[in-house]
């Protein structure tokens, strides 16, 4: 059976609807959709019905309740997930509304949405004390049986062909080399970037600055990903980038299952 799963950093859930979400999942019936950074803080009273529930999916919510209109992810599954948690102890894991665990029939999926770290100095901190806490956890997920699928906008290009100008950015937020030495560490954890394993060579990106209109240029960054343990990799039958969808900075990501 094959199974569909896309990421997509909305940029504002509201923003998305009025700009055609309900009728992206109505025209393409994925299977499960992880969006990030919806800026919702309580979707039951700002989203409409037709957002929490469209037609064909169910939908669970994690927000950052500490701050309005900020982060936030949510994850619309046409299957009902067998368990889903946005807790997860006394970590970074568990706030600001970045992190949502579904579990499926076979697999375990997490979505996320890794903190920018742009802004105060103290916020590159806090990126790579989230990137340390959440390996720590998929290991500890990988040691208790569960197979592995994480997504979301990870905020970091991994190598210069992730990125269309990595010479002038080598010293810019989301190319630093002790960020990039994160996404390294899940490869040696056991963990895949699917689009790569497809596509070694490929220039393909998914988020390009709005205000300077890189998308028409294509002066653009590859943040979205789908990460799988490298137990599941033979089940992986494709990866890709929707880069022709548009309503956000970010274009959806996703990859498709055999199960």
């Amino acid at each position: 059976m094959s199974f569909k799963l896309i990421s997509w950093n909305v940029n504002g859930i509201r923003a998305a609807e009025r700009k055609g979400f309900i009728g992206f999942l109505a025209e393409h019936q994925f299977d499960v959709v992880s969006v990030q950074e919806t800026k919702v803080h309580d979707p039951n009273l700002l989203l409409s019905e037709k957002l929490r529930a469209p037609a064909g999916y169910t939908s669970v919510w994690n927000s950052a309740t500490e701050r309005k209109g900020y982060s936030g992810v949510a994850v619309f599954s046409a299957k009902q997930p067998k368990l889903v948690t946005d807790d997860f102890g006394k970590s970074l894991l568990s706030t600001e509304g970045r992190v949502l665990m579904c579990k499926y029939e076979g697999f375990t999926l997490l979505n996320i949405y890794f903190p920018n770290g742009g802004g105060e100095d103290h916020r590159l901190e806090y990126k790579l004390k989230f990137f340390g806490e959440f390996l720590d956890y998929v290991k500890k997920l990988k040691k208790e049986g569960h197979k592995i699928i994480f997504c979301g906008d990870v905020n970091v290009a991994h190598h210069p062909i992730d990125l269309a100008r990595p010479k002038e950015n080598i010293n810019s937020i989301g190319f630093l080399p002790q960020e990039r030495a994160w996404l390294d560490a899940f490869e040696v954890a056991g963990f895949v970037d699917t689009f790569r394993h497809f596509y070694p060579d490929k220039v393909a990106y998914s988020w390009w600055d709005m205000k300077t209109r890189a998308r028409d240029r294509n002066i653009g960054w590859r943040l979205d990903y789908f990460w799988v343990d490298k137990a599941l990799l033979p089940q992986v039958k494709e990866a890709f980038i929707l880069g022709d969808i548009e309503g956000s900075d970010h274009a959806p990501v996703g990859i498709t299952l055999d199960l």
